[in-house]
């Protein structure tokens, strides 16, 4: 794989506890906007999207201590949960990863924030690092 798969890095997801009081405390301390906020139950969270210039800081609340984030949380405590990388074509991104043996969640792109396809890389296959790959929605 010589050619790049990735466009920009999409967003850095943060396992918080408290989504108010974390959005509070980027806005307040950093000066970050909060430009998108919503629950996604199937991956288990309510989130918001902090901007950063083109980037975004991702906080990601868990509905229940038995999801993946909950999880997170119990063992690790707040902090970074992932990173994710922005792609044009999840199809193609996935079958390129997978030819070159990286193991990836999920068999099919699941809905992530703003109606956008993600995978995720698992940790094992990234040197430890939960990875998420972002094919935005498209902007009608």
């Amino acid at each position: 794989m010589t050619d790049a798969l990735f466009t920009a890095i999409d967003h850095v997801g943060i396992a918080v506890e408290d989504l108010d009081a974390s959005i509070s405390f980027y806005e307040t301390a950093f000066g970050m906007r909060c430009t998108h906020r919503e629950t996604n139950t199937e991956q288990g969270v309510e989130e918001a999207m902090m901007q950063v210039g083109d980037s975004a800081i991702q906080l990601l609340c868990p509905l229940s201590p038995d999801t993946t984030v909950g999880k997170f949380l119990a063992t690790r405590g707040p902090g970074i949960q992932q990173m994710a990388y922005r792609v044009t074509d999840l199809a193609d991104v996935s079958a390129k990863l997978r030819e070159a043996g990286v193991r990836l969640l999920y068999d099919a792109p699941k809905i992530g924030t703003a109606g956008s396809l993600v995978n995720f890389v698992h940790p094992k296959s990234a040197g430890g690092v939960l990875v998420e790959l972002v094919q935005p929605a498209v902007e009608h």
